[in-house]
């Protein structure tokens, strides 16, 4: 059992979280999360002290964004990203802590009858 936490962010909910012009660059607002994210990695949330391992989903248009190399590991959703999500939960929750990062109420029941754990797009910092 790894004792890392997986944090699993849902891309388009938290990009979509602050209307900044993101849906004239939804490629280019997933970059800038991924990378962000980066420093997820050793700070934790804020509730979940580092290290932990960090997941970014994404779907349609920002679904071809690259790796970065950053230690964030890019996870590409064929469909709905909230279903690539719960397949991810279904499989790590059992044995690992997980805590999803979403605003999405249906994904947020989803992810807690599974097992995982749910915060809002503010736990990871907007930069």
């Amino acid at each position: 059992m790894t004792t890392v936490p997986l944090v699993i962010v849902d891309g388009a909910n938290v990009v979509g979280s602050v209307p900044d012009g993101w849906w004239r660059d939804r490629a280019g607002a997933a970059v800038r999360l991924r990378d962000r994210l980066a420093a997820v990695l050793a700070n934790g949330l804020p509730d979940i002290p580092g290290p932990v391992e960090v997941t970014l989903v994404v779907e349609g248009k920002a679904r071809d964004i690259p790796q970065a190399g950053n230690g964030v590991r890019v996870e590409r959703a064929s469909g709905s990203g909230d279903d690539k999500i719960a397949d991810l939960v279904r499989d790590i929750a059992p044995t690992r802590r997980t805590i999803v990062v979403t605003a999405d109420r249906g994904l947020r029941d989803r992810v807690l009858a599974l097992g995982g754990e749910v915060r809002g797009p503010s736990s990871v910092r907007r930069g």
